[in-house]
This record gives structure tokens, sequence and C-alpha cells, in this order.
């Protein structure tokens, strides 16, 4: 089921504007919780400032969580500056977990809310994807995340210690 006004992903940039169209669902929906999971983040348009800004907006709300899953997240530093800036600031508000060594090969790059959103990139070779706002549709997923969340480990420290 393809909501209205989202957008279809059909390439690179598509997905990206799925996933900004998605972060809007989600922050003006109310939703308490975001859960973004990709196995780098890499094609993410997390630096985009129009984002942070309504993520910031979002976030000053009560009881609002970010969580990130992903294999790892050496793409996001080296390649996002801005949003890892940005989340120095809210690192009371923004967890991010490293999925289990033998999942991480299967992660899906998923953009979920706490209610119906779902953002999916269902064949990362073609960029061929999914956005609704379906909670039928959205269950299994977040089922299945909440599964793997409860496996993984924290990660993405906000400052690294070094000599």
């Amino acid at each position: 089921m393809q909501t209205e006004g989202a957008p279809c992903i059909d390439s690179r940039a598509a997905f990206a504007a799925a996933l900004l169209w998605g972060f809007a669902q989600a922050c003006e929906g109310g939703a308490r919780r975001i859960v973004c999971v990709d196995p780098d983040f890499a094609a993410w348009p997390l630096d985009d400032a129009a984002l942070l800004e309504r993520l910031t907006a979002w976030l000053q709300r009560p009881q609002r969580r970010l969580v990130l899953l992903a294999a790892g997240y050496d793409n996001v530093a080296r390649c996002q500056p801005r949003f890892v800036a940005w989340r120095r600031h809210w690192a009371h508000a923004v967890a991010a977990w490293q999925a289990p060594e033998d999942l991480c090969p299967t992660l899906p790059t998923l953009l979920l809310d706490d209610d119906a959103l779902l953002v999916w990139l269902v064949e990362r070779m073609h960029w061929r994807g999914r956005a609704l706002l379906d909670a039928r549709e959205s269950r299994p997923h977040r089922d299945e995340i909440d599964a793997v969340l409860q496996r993984s480990t924290p990660a993405f420290a906000i400052t690294t210690l070094g000599l």
C-alpha cells in the first residue's frame, strides 16, 4: 500500500527524499521514538541542515528518542560531520547500537516510528523501496528490529579517548 503523498523509491535520490519525508511524518505526527536501521548509513541524508533542525525541535519535546542501529558507524563519523557534532548535544536522547556480528550481513535499511511509518529500502543494488504509513505493514519490521536491538551493544561513542 503506497500512502498518498509518500515518495516512490526508485533511485538513490528518491531514497534520500523518502527518508526526509519519513522524518517529517514522524516528527509532525508526534512519534515518541524514531528508529533508523542501516548497515552503515552512508546513503542517509543525516548531514542535512533542515533535517537536523527538525530533529532538534522534535527532541525538545518530552520523552523523545532517536535510535540508530548499524553494523558499524565508520562512514557516519567520516562522511557526516554535521550530524556527529549535532549528536554530541543530544547524546541523552540519541542512542546508537551495533547489531550482533551474525546479524550484520542481513541488516535491513529502515526508518520506523512507533506508529505506522515505514520507509524500507527493499533492494539496495537498484535503490528500490517503499515509503508508507501503514501500522499493519510496519509492525513486523518494528518487532524484528526490537528483537535485534535486544541483542545489540551500545556503539558510536560521543567522544573518543586516546593519547
